[in-house]
């Protein structure tokens, strides 16, 4: 079945095993799924959107790199290893992001690329007094942005976006002035998933005279992000999610080409000096992405990579996102006809056009429901604030008989109140 015909049946699912599957016979991104460990062949694994599963070829490539890079080349290997950022860069580019080759590098962790780009944007208006931040975005960046406006002595403008539906354009627009130098926002949200219309967001900052720089940790690999198109300036985001790139995997940030020369980062590293081995005395950035690394990169880590963003340039992210919204499609079509009776609702969009690849449930013993799925019925997916079961299933390995099976479990599992018999507090990891 093409593409086009598989995602042509959305909303029309029967509620039956026997469609889901159907759905998995007809799967065009199937073959992918035995491309991935899967060490316990009965888990029910939803939870791709926090740390994406092993793909197979990762452990012998990356011992490759330690057994002939590290081991026999030793130094030498650096000879490959010096461009790696700037290559892997260039493929996510071209494969992930939809931006030009020289704008996107891999370096350092999210968080840290969120702080560089940050700074070196309010760098650029030191007239502009204020720093945007949704309120409800993902923790880190408003960490971060509250620690770079009380270094800078900078007003903090927090814009409270819907929990369940993801920001209001009218809301943000209303706090947008000539006082704001940088907006921060995530393309998807990290608790609902709802999707953030990009272009409209870019020009509306651009008509303020501010920048915007985008989290795409929970869109890289999962649905078609575009930052030349739509106008995009600065992103940062993640790889060890939807792209499967492993625990802790490199980040990666990009920077709009005229803009680069423009900016100044302020972690100062080696790897981001004019010609690094001459051991100048002060720094000299050069002219291009490179600027913005900063220390030697992990290169194991970085190993891990290559093989797992193969596997989403041979499916490629259209493929993805088609099937990513016909899964979420079958999850919600199913909560509402076995979940809602046992006191479920939907806490992400309805539309799925508004939504990335994952999507929550709020029920008042959230938290309970998600501990005993993962330790009696099989089923990994995750909580979050507030009294949220957060599901999400990857496209590139999780099969529409999957989300049925992980569905049906979590009804037998509620309706017999059997996760009553769990604590209420809540570990360190959720």
């Amino acid at each position: 079945m093409t593409t086009d015909a598989f995602t042509s049946v959305v909303g029309r699912f029967d509620g039956t095993r026997d469609e889901a599957e159907r759905y998995d016979r007809a799967d065009p991104l199937g073959f992918l799924r035995d491309r991935f460990v899967h060490a316990e062949p009965d888990l029910i694994y939803l939870d791709g959107n926090s740390l994406g599963r092993l793909p197979a070829a990762t452990a012998d490539f990356v011992a490759d790199v330690v057994r002939d890079g590290w081991g026999r080349g030793l130094i030498r290997s650096w000879n490959d290893w010096i461009d790696w950022s700037g290559r892997i860069g260039d493929r996510l580019a071209a494969h992930v992001l939809g931006a030009g080759p020289g704008e996107v590098a891999l370096s350092d962790s999210t968080t840290v690329n969120l702080y560089k780009l940050a700074w070196a944007a309010l760098d650029l208006a030191p007239h502009r007094h204020a720093l945007v931040v949704d309120a409800d975005d993902f923790p880190t960046n408003r960490y971060v942005a509250q620690g770079l406006a009380r270094q800078r002595g900078l007003s903090l403008r927090l814009v409270h976006s819907d929990l369940d539906r993801g920001m209001d354009l009218e809301r943000l627009r209303a706090v947008l002035d000539d006082e704001v130098a940088l907006v921060i926002l995530s393309h998807v949200a990290y608790r609902s998933g709802a999707l953030a219309d990009m272009a409209a967001v870019n020009a509306m900052a651009r008509e303020a005279g501010a920048l915007v720089l985008w989290d795409l940790s929970h869109a890289a690999g999962a649905v078609p992000v575009r930052l030349t198109e739509d106008g995009a300036d600065l992103a940062v985001g993640c790889t060890y999610k939807y792209l499967n790139g492993g625990p802790g995997s490199p980040a990666f940030l990009y920077v709009r080409r005229p803009l680069q020369r423009r900016l100044r980062q302020p972690v100062q590293g080696w790897f981001g000096q004019r010609d690094q081995f001459a051991m100048a005395a002060d720094f000299d950035p050069v002219e291009g992405i490179d600027r913005f690394l900063t220390g030697t990169p992990p290169m194991l880590s970085t190993a891990a990579l290559v093989p797992a963003l193969g596997l989403v340039e041979e499916a490629g992210v259209d493929r993805l996102r088609a099937k990513g919204r016909l899964l979420g499609e079958l999850a919600v079509d199913l909560a509402a006809r076995w979940l809602a009776s046992l006191g479920f609702r939907l806490a992400s969009p309805e539309d799925p056009d508004g939504r990335g690849s994952h999507i929550t449930l709020w029920h008042p013993e959230a938290w309970r429901i998600c501990r005993a799925l993962a330790d009696e019925a099989g089923v990994v997916c995750d909580y979050r604030e507030p009294d949220r079961l957060r599901i999400g299933p990857s496209p590139a390995y999780t099969r529409f008989t999957d989300v049925w099976d992980a569905l049906d479990r979590t009804r037998r599992l509620v309706d017999s109140g059997r996760h009553t018999r769990l604590p209420r507090e809540k570990a360190r990891i959720t």
